[in-house]
């Protein structure tokens, strides 16, 4: 018996070790200085509190929300990892994703002895004792006799969707909405006041706001932004080592005139996804004697809001002859020659022709990458030449034998049908 207890205590031991704070427990703000106490129970505040209670057992009724209440409900790192997972857009695991992990786990044992000492000093009852009922979630021998204020969960909830709407912020509304709901599922099982959870969040934002000044936690989120920027975009030249690359934004030939904000490095990323699609159509197009050339892929948002600076400066038209000398460039955004967002930034989408192998020169698709005009719509037929046509022809099939749907203005574009990332507009530089 004595050896199963020192076995014990080994692995305890060595499950705290693998967690680190960013601040100790003396580091981290005085709620009892901060947060006001909780409402009494003659105050207006809790009869909002009261009504609040009721809307929760409401919405109980309501079969998905009710799923999620019972599924937010277990006092676990990885539960709370799992149920932001989807809003994140990535499973967020020990294993999946190592150094968000560390980031998510210390930042949230760091933060998480900031509610015991007003969950001590308040010893608020819950609302299903109150009420002398029971949680929705099967809680009651849990929770019963522990303070309600603050929320335990909610803060843990905040902290998580702060960082890691920090991590990824392209995915900041997707990730806080959930985090915001991760607190009032507490308020719907009946385990907290919804006052618990208004001061929870702000609570969990003070220990946000400390962990900031922390260089470790600095140096971690490096580590985590580097870490999802790889699971997110790899070079098309590690998955299609025979594509050429002709990255016009990271030059001056494009229709803008010079090079692009966000382009860093002449190179093409995609979505691992998207490459191994590519890649499958490169071995397609081999067999018959060409390799693909690449004018741009995963394309930044900051590019995007170059374009449309661009776009609005009327007076500078330095390229317009070679790239849109039919077209009025106070007509760009009318005409959506240039728009806010672009499938580009998803990670999915690329830009590219065909390369002769034979005659080492690029082949003819009867018109040039960026042409603003109808002469680019893949239809369009009546100044091509037959073989023009049919050049087109043969990247468009086989782009859309592996996957890829097109675009029906750029003969050149392709997006992934099933792109990972479908309502995400990412920001990293291309480097």
């Amino acid at each position: 018996m004595k050896r199963i207890f020192t076995l014990l205590f080994v692995l305890l031991a060595c499950s705290a070790a693998a967690q680190e704070r960013y601040l100790s427990p003396n580091e981290l703000p005085d709620l009892l200085k901060i947060l006001p106490a909780p409402p009494e129970t003659d105050s207006p505040a809790f009869k909002y509190d009261i009504q609040r209670y009721k809307w929760g057992k409401e919405q109980r009724k309501d079969a998905a929300r009710g799923a999620m209440v019972k599924a937010d409900a277990p006092w676990s790192y990885e539960t709370l990892a799992r149920q932001l997972s989807g809003a994140f857009g990535l499973v967020i695991s020990r294993e999946n994703t190592p150094e968000i992990w560390k980031l998510f786990e210390n930042s949230l044992y760091s933060v998480d002895p900031i509610r015991v000492e007003p969950k001590a000093f308040y010893h608020r009852r819950r609302p299903f004792e109150y009420f002398k009922e029971s949680t929705f979630t099967g809680e009651d021998n849990v929770l019963r006799g522990e303070g309600s204020y603050p929320s335990g969960h909610t803060i843990r909830g905040w902290v998580a969707g702060l960082v890691l709407a920090e991590v990824n912020p392209a995915r900041a509304n997707e990730i806080l909405a959930r985090a915001w709901d991760y607190g009032e599922s507490r308020v719907i099982a009946g385990a907290h006041w919804q006052s618990d959870v208004d001061a929870s969040r702000v609570a969990a934002s003070i220990g946000y706001s400390a962990l900031q000044g922390s260089p470790a936690y600095r140096a971690q989120m490096e580590k985590a932004k580097e870490e999802l920027r790889r699971k997110v975009l790899v070079p098309i030249s590690d998955v299609v080592p025979d594509a050429i690359l002709e990255i016009r934004y990271y030059s001056t030939y494009n229709f803008v005139g010079t090079r692009i904000d966000g382009y860093e490095a002449p190179t093409a990323l995609l979505t691992p996804q998207a490459a191994d699609s590519l890649k499958a159509v490169s071995d397609d197009v081999m067999k018959i004697g060409y390799r693909l050339k690449i004018y741009d892929a995963y394309r930044p948002q900051k590019a995007v809001d170059h374009f449309v600076r661009w776009a609005a400066d009327v007076a500078d038209t330095t390229m317009r002859r070679y790239f849109y000398p039919m077209v009025d460039k106070s007509r760009l955004f009318e005409e959506e020659y240039i728009m806010a967002k672009s499938g580009h930034t998803r990670g999915s989408t690329v830009d590219l022709t065909l390369f002769d192998m034979a005659t080492e020169k690029e082949v003819d698709m009867g018109g040039t990458f960026d042409w603003f005009g109808e002469e680019s719509h893949p239809s369009y037929r009546a100044g091509l030449t037959p073989e023009q046509y049919a050049n087109r022809m043969i990247l468009r099939e086989a782009m859309l034998r592996h996957g890829f749907k097109p675009l029906e203005s750029e003969w050149w574009h392709f997006t992934l049908r099933e792109e990972p990332f479908p309502d995400t507009y990412f920001n990293y530089p291309v480097r």
